[in-house]
């Protein structure tokens, strides 16, 4: 009986203790919540604009400059216009409290890092860094560039070495504004476009951590959430060297820019926000997607990071 009873109240205070201590352990700290972010246009940096991102929880944007370059790289605005452009945005941004997080650079057909015939190659990186004498006036952290268009057939390896080429070039540049500069993936379910093009460089999780090994160290990587089906592996596979995101939905067959939190595509943002603090990324939750109004972005990246956090809460008490 004595034994018996030794035995029943030692499982009753290793259950009593189990559970005090259950009760007193506090929860698993939650990743810190990320700012936002959301990418515009030059021309609609406007001061009501920024002003209005601000008031609904916008801290950051990313100023693309696509637009005001032909195919031809010809500029289509003056040096005195494009100078106007990038003050006019700069104190918009500024007066507003918004800080300019990255340039979107331009590209396109004849706006390519890779391209394998040197003497084009070289016009395509005086066109960057004329571009990036304006941006001196924003004040960027990040310059963010494509990789390559779409390619030839069999020329693969020819691009990536001129992207390499280009790239290295053009960091001396970024890194004297004292910026960094990333390469984004690009969209490529499959290698063919059709039966003469290839998809851009840097469209599977391989390709794109064999290009950034190729690259010197200080040249990082940018991963955009719609051009890559499951990016949580992209991320993970970059860790580190991921320094800025294109936050968007998708299926990764296409340039869909689905909203998030509108119900389409079929990102895990579970996963990718678990991938992003894996990765210790710290930067703006950047938006490059399609929405009404500006005040929905912060609301869908809380409700998706309450998501995560939950999930997170209820697998540490398993």
């Amino acid at each position: 009986m004595k034994k018996t009873f030794n035995g029943t109240w030692l499982v009753l205070l290793v259950y009593f203790v189990t559970a005090m201590v259950a009760i007193a352990a506090p929860p698993v700290k939650a990743p810190k919540p990320l700012k936002i972010g959301y990418a515009l246009g030059l021309t609609k940096v406007t001061a009501e604009q920024m002003k209005y991102a601000k008031s609904v929880g916008v801290d950051y944007v990313e100023i693309s400059l696509g637009g005001l370059i032909d195919g031809n790289r010809n500029f289509k605005l003056s040096d005195e216009e494009m100078t106007e452009l990038m003050h006019k945005a700069k104190r918009a941004a500024d007066d507003a409290g918004i800080k300019v997080w990255s340039i979107h650079m331009p590209f396109g057909k004849h706006i390519d890092l890779s391209l394998t015939d040197e003497a084009e190659r070289r016009q395509v990186v005086a066109l960057h860094r004329k571009v990036l004498a304006y941006c001196q006036i924003l004040q960027p952290e990040v310059i963010l560039f494509h990789p390559s268009y779409y390619l030839g057939l069999n020329e693969r390896e020819a691009r990536k070495k001129q992207l390499v080429k280009s790239a290295t070039e053009l960091n001396k540049s970024v890194r004297s504004m004292k910026a960094m500069m990333v390469i984004e993936n690009m969209l490529g379910p499959e290698l063919l476009v059709d039966a003469e093009r290839e998809r851009p460089l840097c469209r599977t999780v391989e390709e794109t951590v064999e290009i950034m090994n190729r690259l010197p160290k200080n040249i990082y990587a940018a991963v955009d959430m719609n051009h890559i089906k499951n990016p949580e592996n992209l991320i993970r596979a970059l860790g580190k060297r991921l320094k800025s995101v294109h936050i968007a939905d998708g299926t990764g067959e296409a340039e869909n820019h689905f909203f998030p939190c509108s119900g389409q595509g079929s990102n895990n943002w579970t996963e990718i926000l678990a991938a992003l603090h894996e990765a210790r990324y710290t930067g703006p939750f950047m938006f490059e997607s399609a929405f009404e109004d500006a005040r929905e972005l912060k609301a869908c990246y809380e409700a998706m990071h309450n998501v995560y956090v939950e999930e997170k809460q209820l697998q540490s008490r398993k």
